[in-house]
Order: structure tokens, then sequence, then C-alpha cells
């Protein structure tokens, strides 16, 4: 009777361990997972699908997987575009520019911050920094054009000084500066919360140990403060090195750019939209699309190999 009852309390055990166990415990919590999960599956696993009409001819109608296979021919025909080359090292020169001045940029931002001591003064600066977060990229975009325009603050400063005005939004060589530095602006505030919020579980008596054995206030952030976040440091990264050919500032740089700096301003995102949307060539877009995101699966695959193997911390 004994040894029964310890095999039915054991099985009660490994029922309530198991996943399915779990579910019917928590269903009220997992049932909160419902919407998310729907979301995920309509909005972006179902869409993959729609990556068969980069292999197929497809020119809209009733068959919305394409009317016949043509194989890698659409791969061909952009490999041998000069156009999308050209998009294509756009986007690595505006990612990385964009990658190496706002990361860093960033990480000091939230340590320069988190050395505040009076409450209301960092609130202060943190409620200024996050605001050009919440405004409307359409708005930004309308802000830079008109603090860069002939007559704009910008010029008035530069004339002022006994220079020359310059026409920022349309000489390409401008453009890289205009986008990286518009890009930090927006996202400095709001890029430095994680960082915030990892120094909060660094335990304050190593800062305290550290300054018995004589660390000034630079010391203590270089051997404490960054170690003590150096796994959220190289998350970060990698998500941000796997994002280098993506199309996630599409939108800034279609409000951004015209035909005088479009040289410098065209990147993979805009050929996409330029050639499916407007130009109707659905099946060439898929085939550039499906090929930014195999190159950008495997940056982030090689970035978390790096780091998995150099500072042992990883996303999987």
């Amino acid at each position: 009777m004994a040894k029964t009852k310890k095999q039915g309390s054991q099985a009660a055990a490994r029922q309530e361990l198991s996943m399915a166990g779990h579910i019917r415990k928590e269903w009220r919590l997992y049932s909160l997972m419902a919407l998310p999960i729907l979301y995920y599956v309509v909005f972006k696993y179902v869409p993959v699908l729609g990556n068969i009409i980069a292999f197929r001819r497809y020119k809209g109608g009733p068959n919305i997987l394409g009317e016949y296979w043509v194989g890698f021919r659409y791969f061909e025909q952009f490999m041998t575009d000069s156009g999308f080359w050209q998009a294509f090292w756009n986007t690595l020169r505006l990612s990385i520019g964009y990658l190496l001045v706002r990361f860093p940029a960033t990480l000091i931002f939230a340590l320069l911050l988190n050395e505040i001591r009076k409450k209301m003064w960092k609130k202060t600066i943190q409620t200024v920094s996050y605001l050009p977060h919440f405004i409307s990229l359409v708005v930004v975009c309308g802000m830079v054009k008109e603090l860069l325009t002939a007559n704009g603050p910008i010029n008035q400063v530069i004339q002022s000084l006994g220079g020359e005005s310059i026409a920022f939004m349309s000489e390409p060589g401008w453009f890289d500066a205009v986008y990286i530095l518009s890009g930090v602006w927006q996202a400095l505030g709001w890029g430095s919360i994680l960082y915030l919020t990892a120094m909060t579980g660094i335990n304050t008596e190593l800062y305290e140990a550290a300054s018995i054995d004589g660390a000034n206030k630079f010391k203590q952030v270089i051997h404490v403060t960054i170690p003590g976040i150096m796994p959220t440091i190289m998350t970060l990264l990698i998500m941000d090195i796997g994002n280098i050919v993506t199309s996630g500032n599409m939108q800034k740089i279609l409000l951004l750019y015209n035909p005088l700096n479009q040289e410098r301003a065209d990147i993979i995102g805009t050929l996409v939209y330029r050639m499916g949307i407007t130009g109707g060539n659905f099946s060439y877009a898929a085939a550039v699309g499906l090929f930014e995101g195999v190159v950008g699966l495997i940056l982030v695959s090689a970035a978390n190999f790096m780091s998995k193997k150099f500072t042992e911390t990883s996303i999987w």
C-alpha cells in the first residue's frame, strides 16, 4: 500500500512538472499569451509563405502564389543589377555608420545619466531625452528638413560665422551625417533605458569595495559598471548587427531622400519599395527581400557565435 501511494505521488509530481500539467494549472496566465501568439502567427509567420513568389512569376490576380515557376531568375536578375549593388553598399555604409555612432553614444549617455545623484535633474534629463522617440517620424523628418533649409537656423549660424550656406538636403555627401545625427538624437534617450535598468541590478557593495580600494568614479565605471552590464551590451549589439542590412529605417530614408541625394540614400528597403509597390515587379522585390533576410540571419548568427565564444553571452 505504501509503495502504491509513493508511486502515485511520484506520478502526480511528474504531471505537475510537465508542460501540459503546468498549463492546466496556470491556464489563466497562459491565456494572456493568446493574442501575442496570434499576432506573430498572422503577421510574422504566415507572410513567410509569400516568399515563394521570389521563385515564381507573379503579376497580381487570383493566383496569389504566382503563375508559374521561374527558379532563380529574379535572383540572377538583381545580382547583375548595378542599382541593387549600389543600394546594398549604401545600406551597409549607412547602417554601420549609424551603429558605430549610436551604440557607444547611447552607452555613454546611460553611464553619465547613472552618475547623476539629484533625482530631479535625472528625471528631467530622462524626460527630455525620451521625447524625440515619441514624436512621429514624419514630424521628425519635417523638423530636420526645416532646420537644414537654405534659410534654416543651422545655415543662419554658419553664415553668421562667415561661412557659406550649405544645401544639406541636396548635396549627396551630407546625407550620411544628416541621417546618422538625426537618428542618434531620436534614439539616444530611449536606447539608454535597458542600460539603466541593467545598472540597477549591480550590487552596490561592489562600488563600496572599489571605493575602499582607491578607485575613483571613472575606474568604478570601467571595472564595476561596464562588466556588470556586459550581457546587456552584447545582447543589444548582436541584435543591432543582425539589423545591419534590414529595412528598419526605410520609412525615414523615404521621407528624407530626393532625386538629388538618391545615389547616397537609396538602400535595399527603398529599392524593394520602388520595384515592388511602385513598379509592380513583386517577384523581383520578393527575391531582394528574401536575400536581405538571409544575410541578416547569417550576420546575427555569426555575431551570436562570436559573442558566445569570447564573452559567454548569447541570445541562444
